[in-house]
Order: C-alpha cells, then sequence, then structure tokens
C-alpha cells in the first residue's frame, strides 16, 4: 500500500451508509486484512431501523485464545443467527418500497444450507460487500491490505451513526413517522427504501 493512498476500511458486515459513500470515491479503496479482531464493532454488527427503533444484528464468532486477526476469524452457527437476521430485516422492511424485489438477492447470505457458505467472517463480508455493490450500480477498485497499516484504519465504528452531517441528507424510511430520520444506518436501509435511487444519495 502506497505512503500516500487513503486510509484503509475495515471490514464490515453490511455496512453502513457512509462506509458505502468511501466506495463512491474515485480514489483505490483499500480494506484492512490484518488487524486485530474486535468485538462488538460493525466487523461482525449491523444497525437497522426497526418498529422499536435503531437495532442491532450480531453475526457470532467462535473465540480463539489471545488476538485473532480479523481475516482468521470463523463463523459461529451458534443460536441460529442467520434465520433470526432474516426475520427482523422482514419484520423492520417487509412494508418498504424494495424489499421485495431485493429479496432474492439477498436471502442467500440468510440461508442455514448454502453449497457456498462462509465460513471467515472477512470472507462473508466482502461476499456482501460486492453484492451491494452490484445492486447499487457502484464499482469501486477495492485493494486488500498485504500488512497491518499502524494507527491508518479507519474504523466502522468512527462512521456515527445519529449524527447528522452535510452527506446525510434524509431520505424516505418505512419507519420515519416514528423515529424520525435515522441516518447512518446499514446500507441495507438505503437500499431497502430507495431501491435503484440508492446510488443518488451515495
Amino acid at each position: 500500500m502506497e505512503s500516500n493512498s487513503r486510509q484503509p476500511l475495515s471490514t464490515t458486515y453490511f455496512g453502513p451508509v457512509q462506509w458505502y459513500q468511501r466506495l463512491c470515491q474515485p480514489e483505490q479503496v483499500w480494506i484492512e486484512r490484518w488487524e486485530s479482531f474486535q468485538k462488538q464493532t460493525l466487523r461482525n454488527r449491523c444497525l437497522i431501523a426497526s418498529a422499536n427503533g435503531v437495532q442491532a444484528l450480531t453475526v457470532p464468532v467462535e473465540h480463539s485464545a489471545g488476538n485473532c486477526l480479523v481475516k482468521d476469524v470463523r463463523i459461529s452457527d451458534h443460536g441460529n443467527w442467520r434465520h433470526l437476521h432474516w426475520n427482523a430485516l422482514r419484520s423492520a422492511y417487509g412494508k418498504s418500497p424494495f424489499f421485495d424485489y431485493y429479496e432474492d438477492d439477498l436471502h442467500p447470505f440468510f440461508e442455514n444450507i448454502h453449497p457456498n457458505r462462509w465460513a471467515y467472517l472477512f470472507d462473508f463480508n466482502e461476499a456482501i460487500r460486492e453484492k451491494m455493490c452490484e445492486l447499487i450500480d457502484i464499482h469501486p477498485v477495492v485493494s486488500y491490505t498485504t500488512t497491518f497499516v499502524q494507527g491508518g484504519l479507519t474504523d466502522a465504528e468512527a462512521l456515527p451513526v445519529g449524527e447528522i452531517t452535510a452527506s446525510f441528507k434524509p431520505y424516505y424510511q418505512v419507519w420515519q413517522e416514528k423515529h424520525g430520520f435515522l441516518p447512518n444506518l446499514s446500507i441495507l436501509d438505503l437500499l431497502f427504501n430507495m431501491g435503484p435511487e440508492s446510488i443518488f444519495y451515495l
């Protein structure tokens, strides 16, 4: 990675809108593979808007002794989480304008038995990112770090949910009348509510 390149992004599970805005920049985007995995972050968690407000969906991971590099973190099958996540998305976005339109594209990520099921969190997140870019019609130039970039990581947690900035102009949300506009949720929120117009928001 060249020294004048932009800071790498942390991997993320159906990352927030601002994370995907970074992918729309003309520069090459780097994603960090060599950092130590940090629990309770957007690396294995996404935030959606539900009837009760912001809801976190967390992918369980297998725990190992000591620090584990994010590229080596394995997904756990504990707790039937795929089924729970899909039901949560159906409940939150089933009445949104575009849930039915994208349902068949996204459901494979939540199937309990799938021929290409991903064992590692990083690979799973990357498959999701590639599918989301395809659905939104953005084409970032993405590379992966070959060593840890000390002090250079742009953590998804640094892209705050609930903080309205100039880049967060309100868009339609299915629960907006109940909760007001909730910025920087998972990219799924933008996709299910705005559909093909998501690219113009980004």
